[in-house]
């Protein structure tokens, strides 16, 4: 019991560190203004610390299904909402810093000062070039990260839809064994009932043979003397 309990405070804490991480992580993502190199990183540790916590999650689905207990199972759906939650956090936390990148990189093409004038006009048109390389792959990132947070939604959304109709198929497995259970204790009824009657026919019958031997024995008699 010691054991199962250690467990569970165990996979409580993960959740919970894991959820922390990343909840970190989508701050330092709406902070970050660097490179676009610099923000997959930040990307790939919140994908890691979401997979983490999926992972954890579903490990404390287990544990409760395993030991049957509806209370930690309404923990684990609530953990899968604030997880649903914590991927579009994670999505719009993204969007946000490409766009306000994408805006400083434009402004800082478009809007040259001082003796770097005309050098800035010179590189313009490179400038341009990989502004467009840029912006391109700022949509492809963005493109992937949908994908990935819809693909993910989804399976959410499956899931929920099989623990519903696991719940269901054991409220109908739960109705079953109780009418079961009915016609088990009507049948047992009408048994003791049949049980005793059967005694009561062997008592009558046991009066009606001696009463029959009686009548024997006194017509015997009556002939004989």
């Amino acid at each position: 019991m010691d054991s199962q309990k250690y467990t569970l405070s165990s996979l409580k804490q993960d959740i919970v560190d894991n959820n922390l991480h990343v909840k970190a992580i989508i701050q330092d993502i709406l902070a970050f203004r660097g490179s676009l190199a610099d923000l997959e990183n930040l990307n790939e540790a919140g994908r890691a610390k979401i997979s983490a916590l999926r992972k954890c999650i579903e490990r404390l689905d287990d544990w409760a299904r395993d030991e049957g207990d509806p209370e930690v199972g309404k923990d684990v759906d609530s953990h899968r909402q604030q997880l649903t939650r914590t991927l579009q956090a994670f999505r719009k936390a993204n969007v946000s810093t490409m766009l306000e990148i994408e805006k400083a990189d434009k402004h800082e093409l478009l809007t040259p000062s001082g003796d770097n004038e005309l050098r800035q006009r010179g590189k313009t048109r490179l400038n341009r070039s990989n502004l467009i390389s840029q912006q391109e792959s700022v949509t492809d990132k963005m493109l992937s990260i949908s994908r990935h947070l819809s693909e993910t939604t989804q399976k959410s959304a499956a899931t929920l839809d099989t623990l519903i109709a696991s719940s269901s198929s054991v409220e109908g497995t739960k109705d079953e064994l109780l009418n079961t259970g009915g016609t088990i204790t009507q049948s047992g009824k009408l048994l003791n009932k049949y049980g005793r009657r059967e005694c009561t026919d062997k008592i009558i019958l046991l009066f009606a043979f001696i009463f029959f031997l009686a009548c024997v024995f006194y017509i015997v008699q009556k002939r004989l003397f």
